[in-house]
């Protein structure tokens, strides 16, 4: 039920006060939702100004989505002790921050903390907008507000990419964090209109702290381990101990919500198969999801030499197809068994990553456009099933946990997959460039074939032959790099779709179930 504050606002305004305040919380979703999609086009830029490689450029959108997980779970907390207007305020004033760092970094390290700060604002407000429509709508009503906030938010990130892109192409890379910021102030100036403040009667919550802090460094020191690797070592002092504090975090945490009074998250939920399938595969659903949507542009990016605008609306067309997907997929799952549509949406998205692990510099740009819409709206055709069939799984009583489970897997796969998909890029791309070093003798004809036939060109181009011999010596280096990393990236997205074609097992666990 609403609370009185909330009913105080709805007579002030009508019938038309439960779309005003979903409009208010798409438009915050809007802004924050957009950021962690805009950043991907920009990151080869972004990398070739601090010089930085993919191991730490990675937590530009593993750091954002990490930072984002673990305010989700701080949500209900906040609501209780501040209200939904001042949750509100305070995610968009982080958020806020967290651009205008953006814009001033003058150092890597800066950036990324830029990002956490983004991730931070936009974890708290994301799961606010869904209990406002829930407490705003009748049951009988709601499908069709969540219809009208799921299109506004998948929207974001598909038009994410392409108007990211044109910014960098016209300015730089910081143009991109500008760009948000006017949906934050209408965003604000809505929320102090339509926004309900705290309820006096409502009651305030404890917080697992405990349980929070232990969840935070297994994430973190996941991130770290996995992003380090190929730097440091994988048999070094420094990843063994990121792992072993990763390890002891999770036994932690798993122990200590076992026997909390208040747990962030209750475990015997897990005691339901099919509940739990449904998070394993919302986990795969989210490391697929965002992990494709980064290496994709450094793919066209690097390998292919897109620019930003182009790689921006190569992605384009998928996501708005995406977005007219969800609500058909919505009423599909209602009618049939979930298992059908992940099962072909699943199919779809494995199949969609194999052909682009056939990828090359000659792939066409309506070719890959064409594998990336058969991928997206694959992955369409699993979201609504799977929540939906996860959902009725679960007694009404745990349903309201179960949703935030479901957020919280999704979110973290999302981290996951992002960070454990690029460092699988970067390693088989090392170890691509390794092998055809090695090669790159005196006695491989290709190779001498290929220096000499360039040192012809420079020396016709009245070139002395020390620089000819410098020049070619490196051309032949990007070469190498160049098709290295387009080995990388096939077996990546070929990884993907592995990935995805497992996922089948714990998707064909949904049954229809009884509804809830």
């Amino acid at each position: 039920m609403a609370s009185s504050t909330a009913d105080v606002l709805a007579l002030r305004y009508g019938s038309s006060y439960r779309w005003l305040i979903t409009l208010t919380a798409m438009t915050g979703n809007i802004s924050l939702i957009l950021s962690s999609t805009i950043v991907n086009v920009a990151i080869p830029n972004i990398m070739g100004a601090f010089g930085v490689g993919q191991d730490k450029a990675q937590w530009l959108s593993a750091g954002f989505l990490a930072t984002m997980t673990v305010a989700m779970l701080l949500n209900a907390w906040m609501i209780a002790a501040i209200g939904k207007r001042n949750t509100y305020y305070v995610s968009m004033v982080i958020f806020v921050a967290g651009s205008i760092l953006g814009v001033a970094s003058t150092s890597f390290d800066m950036l990324v903390t830029a990002r956490l700060l983004q991730g931070l604002g936009a974890g708290f407000i994301h799961p606010l907008a869904l209990q406002v429509i829930y407490q705003a709508f009748p049951p009988e009503q709601r499908g069709r507000a969540m219809g009208f906030f799921g299109f506004g938010i998948v929207l974001a990130p598909a038009l994410g990419p392409a108007c990211g892109g044109i910014l960098v192409d016209a300015f730089d890379w910081r143009a991109v964090f500008w760009l948000v910021l006017p949906f934050c102030g209408i965003g604000s100036i809505m929320a102090a209109i339509f926004m309900p403040p705290r309820d006096k009667e409502t009651k305030r919550t404890d917080m697992d702290w405990p349980g929070l802090v232990l969840v935070s460094v297994f994430i973190f020191a996941l991130l770290s381990a996995l992003s380090s690797g190929s730097r440091e070592g994988w048999g070094s002092d420094t990843i063994i101990l990121y792992f072993t504090v990763t390890i002891s975090a999770l036994i932690g945490f798993v122990f200590w919500e076992s026997i909390a009074r208040q747990p962030m998250l209750n475990l015997k939920l897990f005691s339901n198969l099919k509940f739990t399938s449904g998070c394993l595969l919302s986990f795969v659903w989210g490391a697929g999801n965002f992990g494709l949507w980064y290496l994709i542009p450094l793919f066209v990016q690097i390998v292919q030499g897109y620019t930003p605008t182009k790689a921006g609306f190569l992605l384009m067309p998928a996501g708005l197809l995406l977005a007219l997907v969800f609500p058909l997929t919505g009423r599909i799952s209602d009618w049939i068994s979930p298992r059908i549509p992940i099962t072909v949406g699943l199919i779809m998205t494995s199949y969609s990553c194999y052909l682009m692990a056939g990828a090359d510099t000659n792939t066409a740009f309506w070719v890959f456009g064409w594998w990336l819409i058969l991928g997206r709206v694959g992955l369409g055709f699993v979201f609504p099933p799977l929540t939906t069939g996860s959902m009725r799984a679960l007694p009404a009583e745990q349903v309201s946990q179960g949703a935030g489970m479901m957020s919280f897997s999704r979110q973290l796969g999302g981290a996951f997959g992002v960070s454990l998909l690029a460092t699988f890029v970067d390693f088989r791309s090392m170890h691509y460039a390794q092998s055809y070093i090695a090669t790159q003798t005196s006695g491989n004809s290709a190779t001498m074939e290929f220096l000499r036939t360039l040192q012809t060109y420079l020396g016709q181009a009245g070139m002395s032959e020390p620089l000819q011999i410098s020049v070619a010596l490196q051309q032949l280096g990007t070469t190498i790099y160049s098709q290295a990393m387009m080995l990388g990236f096939r077996e990546g997205f070929l990884f993907s779709a592995l990935m995805f074609f497992i996922a089948i097992i714990p998707g064909s666990l949904l049954g229809r179930g009884k509804s809830r």
